[in-house]
């Protein structure tokens, strides 16, 4: 039986990086590398030997020879390429924002909703890299006790804004280091904060759960936190919270997640579980998890992971 034959685009990126790795690691060589016209030519690490980088191009995408393709962009990346992909016959998983919110399109974390995959018409929308782990905790919490709010806190790396931040955050001397925030803001609220409480709506299919965020940048290189504080609708004990999130998927409970810790996990670690001291039916947690990896390109992969084998793969 062959493998699904797998496209990667935006391969020299970030999360492309981690993509091509977390492939190889799983045994996978039925693999493309794409990138922009700039990168092309190059060769990337993969597995034991490397991977040549095509220039990701609307023809290119279209030849109908790949069945997967894994985005890893940007918005106008994704809005100018995936169409082409999915007129190729390929399925599109897309970590950008430009289809998570889109109607009809499947926003997927496969411990919460992997079900939706199933409904896909040719893209699966990847969620924000803090979405996923947020809702990975809040799934469960909502099953034992039922959520009535939820406020949280992001403290987010700067391997999220990419590559290039990281590099920038390398060079910095240390009075130079600063919590930073730069997401679009309309004046009230950072873009990053409205896509967090719009996506955990979508995923967890709540429509009307009231979500409170407030996120910043911080200089570390890999790992995001979330400080998060929820209301249940009903009684839920700090213990009772421990025991329900050590039974579910892809959560591993610690003492103290730190992002050093989560660095090139595949777990969401949560910590930190208490009882909410301001009152009522409230508990606190400290979430986190490396946003290149379940936050963004192993998230990708088990989407894909559920899609159905292509007619090309099972020949």
């Amino acid at each position: 039986m062959a493998e699904p034959r797998i496209g990667v685009v935006g391969a020299t990126g970030a999360v492309g990086t981690v993509t091509l790795s977390l492939l190889a690691e799983r045994g996978h060589r039925n693999v493309r590398a794409f990138a922009s016209a700039r990168s092309a030519g190059r060769t990337l690490p993969f597995g034991d030997g490397g991977i040549l980088v095509e220039e990701a191009t609307p023809e290119t995408l279209a030849a109908g020879d790949l069945d997967i393709c894994l985005f890893s962009v940007g918005t106008s990346g994704s809005r100018e390429l995936v169409p082409h992909a999915v007129r190729g016959g390929a399925v599109c998983v897309d970590k950008s924002a430009a289809y998570r919110l889109e109607p009809g399109i499947p926003l997927v974390v496969p411990e919460v909703n992997g079900r939706r995959v199933a409904e896909n018409t040719g893209i699966v929308a990847n969620p924000n890299c803090c979405t996923i782990p947020l809702t990975c905790t809040l799934k469960p919490i909502h099953e034992a006790a039922g959520l009535a709010a939820v406020r949280v806190a992001t403290y987010q790396s700067a391997s999220g804004a990419g590559a290039a931040a990281m590099e920038r955050l390398r060079s910095k001397t240390a009075d130079e280091l600063d919590l930073s925030m730069d997401w679009d803001f309309d004046g009230e609220e950072f873009d990053e904060e409205s896509k967090l409480r719009a996506e955990t709506r979508k995923i967890m299919e709540l429509d009307d759960l009231p979500v409170s965020a407030t996120c910043v940048r911080v200089p570390v290189l890999v790992g995001h936190t979330e400080a998060v504080w929820v209301e249940t609708e009903e009684p839920l004990t700090a213990e009772e919270a421990r025991g329900v999130l050590a039974e579910a998927p892809g959560i591993r409970l610690v003492d103290f997640p730190t992002p050093g810790r989560a660095a090139g996990e595949d777990d969401v670690l949560v910590g930190r579980i208490r009882a909410d001291r301001a009152g009522g039916r409230g508990l606190s947690f400290l979430v986190v998890c490396d946003n290149l990896r379940k936050g963004a390109a192993l998230n990708a992969l088990q989407i894909a992971d559920l899609l159905p084998l292509p007619r090309a793969a099972a020949a």
